[in-house]
């Protein structure tokens, strides 16, 4: 079962800006919580609501002790005494289907009454990107999705939506297929290096390489400017949900599975945990970048790594990263802070791009990253540096991530919460425990940044 806790990151002075939520006390009773986790296909999703800065009591994996309460509903002013943990389930990835209808109206109808009548607060939609501007640039069609808001609405749910701009496939818990747009696919058979590629010269095609992001190489729009246009029409065309309340969240898709990161282990190429995973930024766009950056800082003979292995080695086999490895050299610091830094350029462009889309609307807006928690012990941390995460035993990886989100007041969606050290291989050096104390600890290390600038 995987759970996210939302850490709720503030602007720079604004001294309740960093929320780390709480989870006590009000959450589903034994049954509700059968019913949740039957609906959202074992994966449960706990939010929080509280004010000032607490620390986080519990984690999703203690949430299987809950216990059962009275069966009614709170009022709004109980919830709060109550320090309420609002509870919100994820509907099926596919209940807009990819040719875009929402096809078992009946089945999802009897969810919803069954999630209303287990008294959780509301549900969690991708947004699809790949069906909504599927066959033409800017012909967005948002009826299904606008049927499936009603639908939600006539049972009191609230929505938290996500901005989809990835493909469904490929990767942990995808059952479905949803391509990005076919107009999208159809620039990338005559220019292959929008998308993704690895040393080897395979591409992924999950999501568009963040070399292409400022490139006005999609009928004279660049991938920034096609984000804000896609966040702009959701908005125009869903206002009235937007303006009701309905819709509370916008989690913004920065990745691959909507994360901020790089497609470093797709599953659909090969990659089988614990491998390392491999870099992925040897398109044409992101080389020539690398290139002018290694020039101007006086080294033009430096090239992209050569010699970090493949998706399913181990750090010690490979020259990058085993001990003492080209990881730790000045080439390999000036790689990995290049690579790491074009990543949060992007999750910062995006997220700008959201806040001028949204400006006004009475929604919070969020960011998904991932929790690499294997390799975590070895002094490489590779797998979590192919993804982008630039993380070491004397360097803090997340600080920075967490850094951009609270410029944006955006909340930061971790994963592997509910993981523990003890349930993973031994050979995998896995440590999740100790990899979400590090994220709450650099959340903690923001909040007296902002307090020692006041």
């Amino acid at each position: 079962m995987t759970s996210t806790v939302y850490l709720t990151l503030g602007g720079l002075g604004d001294r309740n800006g960093i929320q780390q939520k709480e989870l006590q006390r009000e959450m589903p009773t034994s049954n509700q919580a059968r019913v949740i986790n039957r609906l959202r296909g074992g994966r449960l999703v706990a939010l929080g609501s509280s004010n000032g800065l607490r620390r986080i009591k519990a984690v999703a994996s203690e949430t299987a002790t809950i216990q059962p309460e009275a069966e009614r509903l709170l009022t709004d002013d109980e919830k709060m005494l109550a320090n309420y943990v609002p509870v919100y389930v994820m509907l099926p990835l596919g209940v807009i289907t990819v040719d875009n209808v929402m096809e078992n109206k009946e089945e999802t109808e009897r969810q919803l009454k069954e999630l209303r009548r287990a008294a959780v607060d509301g549900v969690m939609v991708d947004v699809w990107w790949g069906i909504v501007e599927s066959n033409c640039h800017e012909q967005y069609d948002w009826s299904a999705y606008r049927s499936l808001f009603q639908l939600i609405q006539r049972y009191d749910l609230k929505v938290q939506v996500i901005m989809s701009f990835h493909q469904c496939g490929g990767n942990v818990g995808d059952a479905i297929y949803i391509p990005i747009p076919k107009w999208v696919r159809e620039i990338g058979e005559s220019d292959p290096d929008i998308f993704y590629t690895n040393r080897m010269g395979i591409r992924n095609k999950e999501y568009l390489t963040i070399g292409v992001d400022n490139k006005p190489l999609f009928s004279g729009r660049t991938a920034i400017q096609i984000y804000s246009d896609y966040m702009k029409s959701f908005r125009e065309n869903m206002a009235d949900f937007l303006e009701s309340g309905q819709i509370i969240e916008v989690e913004i898709g920065l990745g691959p599975a909507g994360e901020l990161r790089y497609p470093s282990y797709p599953q659909n190429q090969g990659w089988v945990f614990p491998g390392i995973g491999e870099f992925q930024c040897y398109d044409k766009y992101l080389k020539a970048e690398f290139k002018e950056a290694a020039s101007n800082a006086g080294h033009p003979e430096w090239e992209l790594p050569d010699n970090a292995g493949e998706y399913n080695e181990k750090p010690e086999v490979t020259e990058f990263f085993r001990s003492n490895g080209a990881y730790d050299t000045e080439r390999g610091k000036f790689f990995l802070t290049w690579y790491s830094n074009k990543l949060l350029s992007h999750g910062d462009q995006v997220l700008d791009e959201a806040n001028k889309a949204f400006l006004g609307c009475k929604v919070k807006l969020a960011a998904k990253v991932s929790g690499i928690h294997w390799w975590y012990k070895d002094d490489s941390h590779a797998a979590e540096l192919t993804a982008g995460y630039y993380n070491l035993k004397d360097k803090d990886g997340y600080r920075p991530i967490a850094r951009m989100l609270s410029r944006h007041y955006a909340i930061l969606n971790f994963t592997c919460l509910e993981m523990r050290d003890s349930d993973q291989p031994a050979e995998a050096k896995s440590r999740p425990q100790r990899l979400v104390q590090q994220v709450n600890g650099s959340i903690w290390g923001l909040e007296r940044e902002h307090q020692s600038s006041w």
